[in-house]
């Protein structure tokens, strides 16, 4: 959640820019009664990443890919408040090197979806939304081997707040999120990022996400370009004494996508989703380029709603 949102460090996925059907960076909204669920497969690799903010490549890792399979269901309490959720696997992997990928369940996440306010003038229709969102770590995975680890290790809650315009098939979304993580703790007694800290326990610095997408949205086809930024407020940056990473970095990462989903007209019950993402800056994360596919069916409970 984030859809946050935020997967990891130098694995370069971060997430937001996931071509996925009804997140909590859309203005797609799921009818009362609505139940949506489906299945999302991710491919991220980089072999450049920034070191703090010099741009650099490691021979030791090569090409550093991170896969991802998640289970989203997505269900319409009202026509104007939605609940989600996310369950994904991960695994990592190094081309070069000794580092041996990790891989298991990351983060489960669940969201609420509350479209607060719309409205109608001419042509034009305007929305605002509330969303919010926690995310909390599935099993016990190793948060101190990154790149290889599959994710951070904390609890967040994230609060978002999200504008809608159409005009006719024409639309234009932009959301900022607020992100509180929770502190993690490590397998040992004491670490040094900077500094030596004498306790097991990381202090993770909070982070803001921004996205704009532009683009069309029809009754069968939505094809939108993505803009998304992730910014850590805090943390401290790599250098080439670090002997060892945690999960205390700031990462920064601006990334520039796609987003299409068409949803067959001969049977309205079942969508297919693609997407892709590039990395164009960053700061302390691989510069990544991803792929993403997915496939959903819709649930009617109750009631058909008229198409």
């Amino acid at each position: 959640m984030n859809k946050s949102l935020i997967f990891l460090f130098i694995t370069g996925v971060m997430r937001p820019g996931l071509a996925l059907a009804q997140t909590d960076m859309d203005a797609i909204m799921m009818n009362k009664k609505q139940f949506c669920q489906g299945i999302t497969y991710d491919y991220s690799s980089w072999n450049q990443y920034w070191e703090g903010t010099f741009k650099r490549d490691n021979a030791n890792l090569g090409t550093v890919s991170t896969q991802m399979l998640m289970y989203m269901p997505n269900y319409g309490i009202t026509n104007n408040l939605n609940v989600m959720a996310s369950v994904p696997y991960v695994w990592t992997k190094a081309s070069a090197g000794t580092l041996h990928g990790l891989k298991g369940f990351q983060d489960i996440s669940i969201v609420a979806k509350w479209r607060a306010y719309k409205t109608s003038f001419g042509k034009n229709n305007l929305s605002f939304f509330a969303i919010g969102g926690l995310s909390t770590p599935l099993s016990d995975y190793v948060i101190d081997f990154l790149p290889m680890s599959i994710g951070l290790g904390s609890t967040n809650l994230t609060a978002r707040g999200m504008v809608d315009y159409r005009r006719g098939r024409f639309t234009a979304t932009g959301s900022a999120a607020y992100i509180w993580r929770s502190n993690v703790k490590l397998d040992k007694d004491s670490y040094y990022d900077t500094e030596l800290h004498m306790t097991d326990e990381v202090q993770m610095p909070n982070a803001m996400q921004y996205q704009l997408r532009t683009g069309y949205r029809g009754k069968y086809l939505i094809a939108e370009a993505l803009l998304t930024n992730f910014t850590t407020l805090g943390g401290y940056d790599i250098t080439k004494n670090n002997g060892q990473l945690y999960p205390n970095l700031r990462m920064n990462a601006t990334m520039v996508g796609t987003n299409v989903k068409y949803t067959l007209k001969s049977f309205t019950h079942l969508s297919f989703v693609g997407g892709c993402n590039f990395t164009v800056a960053g700061r302390n994360v691989g510069q990544s380029t991803a792929f993403n596919v997915a496939a959903f069916y819709v649930f009617y409970f109750g009631k058909k709603a008229k198409s």
